[in-house]
């Protein structure tokens, strides 16, 4: 069974950094994407960051493409998210998903298929 459990949420000021992981375990294929969403209040969920792990390929939404760094430490199965000159509008709780699968998934932010609990992250003053 795949588990996702995210960490690393927190409060920070505006201009400040976190990072996120993302620890999975339970896969039966190596040929999987793992994906960061997030959902603000009253707005709906969207794609941030997202990266295959046939290739490495990786995909950033627009608003935070240059702020925001997905990786990944394959001996650890874990997924990172940095998040540098975080900006109030970055509130929201993340989520980190993944489903079998390719780069298509990513160049898409496709729906996946198995997800965490969600860590919250607050950019405030």
């Amino acid at each position: 069974q795949v588990q996702l459990v995210e960490s690393g949420g927190g409060l920070v000021q505006p201009g400040g950094s976190l990072r996120l992981s993302c620890e999975a375990s339970g896969f039966t294929s190596d040929y999987y994407v793992i994906g960061w969403f997030r959902q603000a209040p009253g707005k709906e969920r969207e794609g941030v960051s997202c990266i295959s792990s046939s290739d490495g390929y990786t995909s950033y939404a627009e608003s935070v493409k240059g702020r925001f760094t997905i990786s990944r430490d394959n001996a650890k199965n874990t997924v990172y998210l940095q998040m540098n000159s975080l900006k109030p509008e970055d509130t929201a709780v993340y989520y980190c998903a993944t489903a079998l699968g390719g780069r298509d998934y990513c160049e898409n932010f496709l729906p996946l298929d198995y997800w965490g609990h969600g860590t919250q992250v607050i950019v405030s003053s």
